[in-house]
């Protein structure tokens, strides 16, 4: 499947058949389940073009990410240098922006979401502490939704009205999954001395992030309602894309809820462990996609040879 996904995708260079899939190998590992959803609902011509797309968002975040401010913010300069020359120039001494730089031919629109993404990862490698929800919310919007825009402008329908609905609706979603970030995380994020969750949140519960209690478990029930709303509210994004988009879209929405299911789970010992989804219940959401995906399609090939309109995925 993967040898025809590169061919349909356009990808011929033996070069770059190879840094696809070292891509492919890098967002398998960071992002397991994600990239199952990808693989099985995706489109095969779509599918080398997402990987390489989050495969660099992976790559820079992981760039960006360590060391003091002043480390990170030199780090972000060294990159956004190589980035822009590897577009410029289609080519790079390194594979993750070859992929990119290929990808971006094919999708042009992406070069515009590539350089918002750097902008607004000059606020991921600034910021320190996030004093309150308006702070969180610019976070989102100056940082994560770059970050998701450079998938999801793969997937974004052509009319300009729907694309803003569509823009919204990934909004909402990456808010939510932030949230959902911050507190699978927090554990870890405490002991490097930098958590995503508000801070005015912790002073109103009187939470201990180091250790569980009642006041930390209110905090995250708290934090999850608000990704719950955001979710519920996200919900009728797959409507907005291309049919054979729309089961993706749909998984990727199951995954977050199970993403927060694991976190109100979890509670209070969030502040000693991360949590994570549950690989059985990720894996039936992907069968019943699957499943509903596959019978549609049949339904479709089956109308098309009676002479009836085709019915959509």
């Amino acid at each position: 499947m993967w040898k025809r996904a590169l061919n349909r995708a356009g990808v011929r260079q033996p070069r770059l058949r190879r840094d696809y899939t070292e891509q492919r190998r890098v967002v398998q590992r960071f992002a397991t389940a994600e990239y199952a959803a990808a693989r099985l609902l995706l489109p095969a011509a779509i599918l080398p073009h997402v990987v390489a797309a989050v495969a660099f968002m992976h790559d820079t975040d992981d760039r960006i990410d360590r060391g003091t401010p002043d480390d990170r913010a030199a780090a972000l300069a060294e990159w956004d240098s190589l980035v822009r020359k590897a577009l410029a120039e289609g080519d790079s001494p390194l594979p993750v922006l070859r992929c990119l730089a290929h990808t971006a031919e094919y999708h042009p629109d992406l070069r515009t979401h590539v350089n918002e993404f750097l902008q607004g990862c000059q606020r991921e490698v600034a910021w320190r502490t996030i004093a309150n929800d308006t702070e969180l919310q610019q976070y989102v919007r100056d940082y994560s939704l770059p970050a998701l825009m450079l998938t999801a402008c793969l997937l974004s329908p052509e009319d300009a009205t729907t694309r803003t609905a569509f823009t919204e609706g990934c909004h909402l979603l990456i808010r939510a999954m932030q949230r959902i970030d911050f507190l699978e995380d927090l554990a870890e994020d405490v002991r490097a001395g930098r958590h995503g969750v508000p801070a005015d949140a912790v002073t109103r519960h009187g939470a201990d992030l180091t250790r569980p209690g009642p006041a930390l478990g209110r905090l995250v029930e708290e934090q999850a309602g608000r990704a719950a709303a955001d979710l519920t509210a996200a919900i009728p994004l797959p409507t907005l894309v291309a049919p054979a988009h729309r089961p993706f879209i749909r998984a990727l929405i199951g995954v977050q809820r199970l993403r927060l299911k694991a976190v109100r789970h979890a509670g209070t010992s969030l502040a000693i462990s991360p949590s994570g989804p549950s690989a059985p219940a990720a894996a039936l959401l992907l069968l019943k996609e699957t499943t509903r995906r596959n019978l549609s399609f049949l339904m479709l090939r089956r109308d098309e040879g009676r002479g009836r309109p085709g019915r959509s995925w």
